[in-house]
């Protein structure tokens, strides 16, 4: 079964870490090339906070929520995403 973005969210904040890694790791497999931009950048978003505390990670997990989020017109999240990338100098 694969699971939302919002639930993989939901184990991460109850700190089943392990879990939510494995649950991340098989929607964004899953949801690779599906055309759903949105759940992908939601997912993306989700994998950033995972990986919080190894830069290199959460920036390459940063950049594809921004991508995505471009494609499904998400907008809040497009400039929020950019805001986070151009801190970081990525943009």
């Amino acid at each position: 079964m694969i699971l939302s973005a919002d639930a993989i969210a939901g184990l991460l904040a109850n700190g089943a870490r392990d879990e939510a890694g494995r649950a991340l790791d098989k929607a964004l497999i899953a949801l690779h090339h599906s055309g759903r931009a949105d759940e992908l950048c939601a997912l993306h978003k989700v994998a950033v906070e995972f990986w919080k505390h190894q830069p290199q990670e959460a920036a390459f997990h940063r950049t594809h929520a921004y991508v995505y989020a471009l494609e499904a017109g998400r907008d809040s999240d497009v400039e929020a995403l950019f805001a986070s990338l151009q801190k970081d100098q990525r943009i």
